[in-house]
């Protein structure tokens, strides 16, 4: 033992020379010194040193138990980050060069600040914003301040030692920063914590309700609200809730229910949250129309509707509107109306019930129908004497008929949709009970109606003898089956009716129109009634004339006779008759060309009308002066350099003329004074070819254009004087 420290030292001295010559070659950095170390966020501390020479960066090492954190850094400061909040950390630095990393510096102790608070933020009413937030480690008290957001205004700030605080008398629907941090007992401040808050908005005001009481809608409207970014109206009744939302201000709630009362309000929102609910307003809808109405009919003609009341009614109107259209109302604060009624109607019937708010929607329509009515114009007619027709007034209602004839023990009945019945196999001059009553579906028969006795008519009278005399008057013969008969012999045609009346057995009948065909009957009267009808006996009318005849002449020798339709007629013959003789023509047509007229003669002009049996009426009869003849030696003579004169031979007869010259420079015309075979045209362009027709004027002033037409053509060379030369002739167009 006593030879160990000896045996040590040379050991020592190799080590030193080791190291001695390690430090020769490399040498690692001076170790730094920290001047302080301080903490201004909660996860970090931030150190301060001097700079070591040939240190390229530092290790910077905090410790708290057996947590260490490292953070590499360039220069001083420097700051190690990742930390807890208020916990207390062993500080070191190490600086670091291409030689290694120095010792760690003395260390130094640092605390990190309180953590920031972690905020929640509401704005439980329009003026008022309220923090909270939980405990924070290590803190005392708290430090938080409220400014609007744009800067603008004052900063509030408000220190406490609770965990919440109330920021009062803030502008509504605004937005506020809120800042808050925590300190410790020192009196160290923490991290800071930020949020942005606006204050929830005013309620609306100035609500406005307009009720449609046609679609059962409300309209809502409000004054804007500031800082609302949107708004929901609501509708509570009694057990239904109805909204609406909508960013302006206006909204429609839609399907609300009749006979409700709702409270409607609004409330107005944003990211804060909602206004609390402006005072409601009362809106009441329009009542419900009755449901169960009871319609009764006692005694018939008095309709009597009844109804329950409804809610919200305040009084009611009931419409009874018949099938005829008619329309009836009563307007009562009861639950009953009376109308009166008729028999053959369906009454539709509808109550609505009113109040301020307006009329009930429609509600169910009820039908009643009365009893239908009695047939009335109860007539009958005798068409035979073994066979009664009864018609009647379709009645009201009445949707099937019974007719009855009785006769002792004897009944004949019938029964039909159509007001009318025909009674066979009666006997004639017999009298008979005859009832007919209605029927409905659904009110059965009306038995009330009346009954009446009726006799059947005599018999049909035979037609001998239809007769015409000269004067086209119809006589009439027949043979008498019946004593104190009537008898009426009536003419049926496509032109009407024509009668005769004689208690005997012959009738005349007169003023039969033309062409046309008719029935003869005739009927026996008494007082129970008319007969059958006789057997027809046909009877044909001499066709009609024409109600017109217009004569035309075609050319100088040809006319055109044209007339109307005359009823009845099949052919027509036509004659023109003069004392030159006769043309004539008999033709299906409603015209005719009759030649080898001569001009300038008067002549007549007759039409007969014949019918398909031959039956001939003697018609029209016309006077007719044919048109003056063509004039002949139409010549053309010059008058000075311009002029030239129409010169012509008159025909038989005198007429007046005019003349005509058509060439490419114009149309010239002229006509002499009467009795004159000639005219002049003054000024009229030579070098020209013309066309020359001299034509008769008819008394109606009228130019005919069959004459023939001549061509000359008009040189401007040669002699002022003389006859122009001629090219040759056209015929009349």
């Amino acid at each position: 033992m006593a030879g160990g420290p000896e045996n040590r030292f040379p050991l020592i001295g190799v080590c030193l020379i080791c190291l001695k010559v390690v430090t020769s070659t490399k040498t690692a950095p001076e170790i730094p010194t920290i001047d302080q170390a301080y903490s201004k966020l909660s996860n970090s501390i931030t150190v301060e040193w001097a700079t070591v020479p040939g240190a390229t960066s530092y290790l910077l090492t905090a410790e708290n138990g057996g947590t260490v954190i490292e953070t590499m850094v360039v220069h001083s400061p420097g700051t190690v980050t990742g930390l807890k909040a208020a916990t207390l950390y062993q500080i070191t630095v190490r600086s670091i060069s291409a030689a290694g990393r120095s010792q760690a510096s003395p260390p130094k102790q640092a605390k990190t600040v309180l953590a920031a608070p972690v905020l929640a933020i509401s704005s439980p009413s329009p003026d008022s914003i309220l923090v909270q937030w939980e405990a924070v480690y290590m803190a005392i008290g708290f430090s938080v301040s409220i400014v609007r957001a744009n800067g603008l205004g004052r900063i509030w700030k408000e220190n406490t030692t609770n965990t919440s605080l109330t920021f009062s008398n803030l502008d509504a629907g605004t937005l506020y920063t809120i800042k808050a941090c925590a300190w410790n007992a020192n009196g160290v401040p923490g991290d800071d914590s930020t949020r942005n808050q606006r204050t929830s908005p005013h309620a609306p005001a100035n609500i406005q309700v307009a009720f449609d009481s046609g679609t059962l809608k409300a309209s809502v409207s409000w004054a804007l609200t500031e800082g609302a970014s949107n708004y929901t109206v609501l509708a509570l009744g009694d057990s239904s809730e109805l909204s609406c939302s909508t960013p302006f201000s206006s909204c429609t709630i839609s399907s609300l229910r009749c006979g409700t009362e709702y409270l409607i309000s609004v409330v107005a929102s944003n990211e804060a949250g909602s206004s609390k609910s402006a005072s409601a307003v009362d809106l009441k809808t329009v009542a419900c129309a009755p449901e169960r109405v009871a319609i009764q009919e006692d005694p018939p003609g008095h309709l009597s509707v009844a109804w329950p009341t409804v809610e919200l009614g305040d009084y009611y109107v009931a419409f009874v509107k018949s099938d005829d259209g008619l329309e009836v109302h009563c307007n009562t604060s009861l639950t009953q109306c009376d109308f009166l009624s008729e028999c053959g109607f369906t009454y539709f019937i509808s109550v609505f019930a009113y109040n301020k708010a307006g009329q009930s929607p429609l509600g169910d329509v009820f039908n009643y129908t009365t009893a239908p009515c009695c047939p009335t114009d109860v007539n009958p007619v005798f068409v035979s004497g073994d066979r009664v027709e009864i018609v009647w007034s379709p009645a009201r209602g009445a949707e099937l008929y019974e007719t009855k004839a009785m006769d002792g023990d004897s009944v004949v009945e019938c029964n039909d949709t159509a007001p009318a019945c025909t009674l066979s196999a009666l006997e004639c001059d017999t009298t008979y009970n005859i009832t007919v009553r209605s029927f409905s579906e659904v009110r059965c028969s009306n038995r009330s109606c009346s009954s009446r006795f009726i006799t059947t008519g005599p018999c049909s009278p035979e037609i001998k003898s239809v007769s015409k005399d000269a004067f086209s008057v119809v006589h009439v013969h027949w043979r008498s089956t019946n004593d104190g008969a009537t008898y009426t012999v009536t003419a049926h045609g496509e032109k009407g009716l024509y009668e005769c009346r004689s208690p005997g057995e012959t009738c005349t009948l007169a003023g039969l129109p033309c062409g046309s065909d008719f029935s003869i009957t005739a009927v026996a009267e008494t007082q129970a009634g008319r007969s059958l009808p006789s057997y027809s006996v046909p009877l044909e009318t001499v066709p009609c004339c024409p109600a017109g005849l217009t004569v035309t002449q075609v050319t100088q020798s040809v006319i055109n006779v044209s007339w109307t339709l005359g009823a009845g007629a099949q052919t027509y013959e036509v004659v023109l008759g003069s004392h030159t003789g006769q043309s004539r023509c008999h033709t299906r047509e409603t015209h005719c060309l009759l030649g080898c007229i001569t001009c300038g003669v008067n002549s007549t002009v007759a039409v007969k009308a014949v019918s398909a049996t031959g039956l001939t009426a003697d018609c029209a009869f016309q006077r007719y002066s044919s048109s003056a003849c063509c004039p002949l030696g139409v010549k053309l003579y010059r008058l000075g350099s311009n002029g030239i004169r129409i010169y012509w031979q008159a025909s038989r007869g005198s007429a007046n003329y005019s003349s005509d010259l058509y060439g490419s420079k114009g149309v010239f015309t002229c006509a002499p004074r009467s009795s004159l075979s000639f005219c002049d045209v003054p000024e009229i362009p030579c070098g020209d070819v013309y066309t020359v027709m001299v034509s008769p004027v008819a008394e109606t002033g009228q130019k005919l254009t069959f004459c023939p037409k001549k061509i000359y053509s008009v040189t401007c060379s040669g002699s002022t004087l003389g006859m122009v030369i001629y090219r040759g002739k056209r015929n009349a167009e």
